[in-house]
């Protein structure tokens, strides 16, 4: 197995922990909204783009004949009002890094293996999430980090043609280092959108993380290559494989 050049983590669930706040902000704009989504729905669905999401669960409640400008119109209040919601909640709310995920890091910028977080999230809470946690030290305009930065790569939702499950960001952050080769790339999330744009994008690896927002019975059904209980467990398992004893 080549060492990896570079590898690509999600956020909310994977390196930052969500106790399904994501999903109750998303479930309280929906409510206020008139948007009927069950809890499972709106699971189901995590990890991709979430104005993506609402025209998808506003398309299934109106139907397929719905006129155009009242589904943009629902879709539009909606995700106002999400917005509103989530940036209310990290503002105010504890912010948290997943367990084993600093020290991860670490091991990854001492072997010299890039680190791009990428998010279904949009730029501006992406930035509040960093800003909170600290790791938006050492990034530039284009949010590429340095040698003393935490992470090397942050790659938000609006900023490709389509978020998750395609996979776009991921070969953003490919392109963004010169990495040609998806073998050369592993792929991390708790999500099935997550998985699945790590199997588009070609990657070696495309892992499940199940502490986060699904357990390991619900990530097993869907395509991966391994699932692990942490980020510590990753760590563990790159010095097994990539360092020499």
């Amino acid at each position: 197995m080549p060492v990896p050049q570079l590898i690509v983590f999600d956020m909310a669930g994977t390196t930052v922990r969500d106790q399904h706040e994501v999903e109750a902000c998303f479930a309280q704009a929906a409510a206020a909204t008139g948007l009927h989504a069950s809890a499972a729905r709106i699971l189901a669905v995590q990890g991709q783009a979430k104005r993506f999401v609402f025209e998808l669960l506003w398309r299934e409640q109106l139907g397929a004949d719905a006129p155009a400008a009242e589904l943009t119109a629902r879709v539009d209040h909606s995700y106002q009002v999400f917005r509103q919601v989530l940036e209310a909640h990290y503002r105010t709310a504890e912010v948290q890094h997943t367990e084993g995920c600093l020290e991860l890091f670490a091991f990854l910028k001492s072997k010299g293996i890039r680190i791009a977080l990428t998010t279904g999230f949009y730029r501006e809470v992406t930035n509040l999430i960093l800003r909170r946690l600290g790791w938006h030290a050492g990034l530039d305009a284009q949010h590429r980090g340095s040698t003393d930065s935490v992470i090397d790569l942050s790659i938000a939702s609006d900023e490709v043609a389509e978020g998750r499950p395609a996979p776009f960001m991921i070969q953003r952050a490919m392109h963004t280092f010169g990495i040609t080769d998806p073998r050369r790339v592993w792929n991390v999330g708790d999500t099935p959108s997550d998985l699945e744009s790590g199997r588009r994008a070609g990657c070696a690896r495309s892992l499940g993380l199940t502490n986060g927002t699904h357990s390991a019975q619900q990530l097993a059904a869907y395509p991966h290559d391994g699932l692990l209980a942490s980020l510590t467990e990753l760590q563990q398992q790159l010095r097994a494989e990539l360092v020499p004893a």
